[in-house]
Parts: C-alpha cells; structure tokens; sequence
C-alpha cells in the first residue's frame, strides 16, 4: 500500500489507479471494514487525523480530480468526495523520499513520464502541507 504525499499529477496511469485502489483500501481499514492491512505503516498519519474518514475521502477526492482531468472514470460513489479535512502535516524528507521512488518506478513503466518529470520539483498531495524533516519511521526504507 502507497498513499503517496507526491501529488497525483505525477503519477503514471498504473500509479494512479493503484493509489485508487490502495486509498480504497484503506478507507475500508479506517471504517473497521476488513482485517487486513489494520497494522500498515501507510495508515499512521490518516489514524492521527482528527478525522480520519474524511482525511482518507479528502485524500481521495484529489486522486479522483487527476483521474476526472485525464480521461479516465473511477467510481465517485466509493468515497465522499466533497469531504473537508485538516491538512496533514507531512515532512520534506518524505516527500524526497517518495519522488525519488516514483522516479525509479516512471523510469521502468513510462520512460516518457520520467523524462518529462525527472527535472520538476515535486509537489505535495492537497491534503499535506510540508514541514522540514527527514524521512518518517514509518516508511519502510
């Protein structure tokens, strides 16, 4: 699971919809809906949400707008998509961290994608706003 803090703009087609699905995922989680994935590093920061059903569907929202600007057609009926959450503080090392993953993965899946992004400065997620530190203890390095 990869609730990615890098916009979804930058995300390849196989990216996009896996974070999609992922996000769906863990809606599920956070609404006590299944028993897998309830211990997964990716759900911390939406667990300490204030809100975290509508940090998730907020999250989510920002996935299905990139997913309505391309063309494409996810499911809006899966999510509240008009939901409002605080933002989450997220920190600049994460968000390097995360690129930098992305990248490798564009280099591999849409070489097209990686040369055209491989020089951009990344931007966060809607929900996040950044904060200057390293990568999280979460993430799996």
């Amino acid at each position: 699971m990869r609730l990615w803090t890098v916009h979804p703009r930058f995300l390849d087609v196989k990216g996009l919809t896996a974070v999609w699905r992922e996000g769906l995922l863990a809606r599920k989680v956070l609404r006590g809906q299944t028993k897998g994935y309830t211990n997964h590093p990716q759900l911390i920061r939406f667990r300490n949400h204030p809100d975290p059903l509508s940090a998730i569907d907020a999250f989510l929202a920002a996935v299905l707008n990139e997913a309505r600007n391309r063309g494409y057609n996810f499911d809006a009926s899966k999510i509240d998509e008009h939901a409002q959450a605080a933002p989450i503080k997220e920190t600049t090392g994460q968000l390097d961290y995360e690129w930098r993953h992305l990248l490798k993965k564009l280099e591999q899946r849409d070489p097209e994608r990686f040369e055209d992004s491989r020089n951009l400065r990344p931007a966060p997620h809607p929900l996040f706003v950044l904060v200057k530190g390293g990568v999280r203890d979460w993430e799996k390095l």
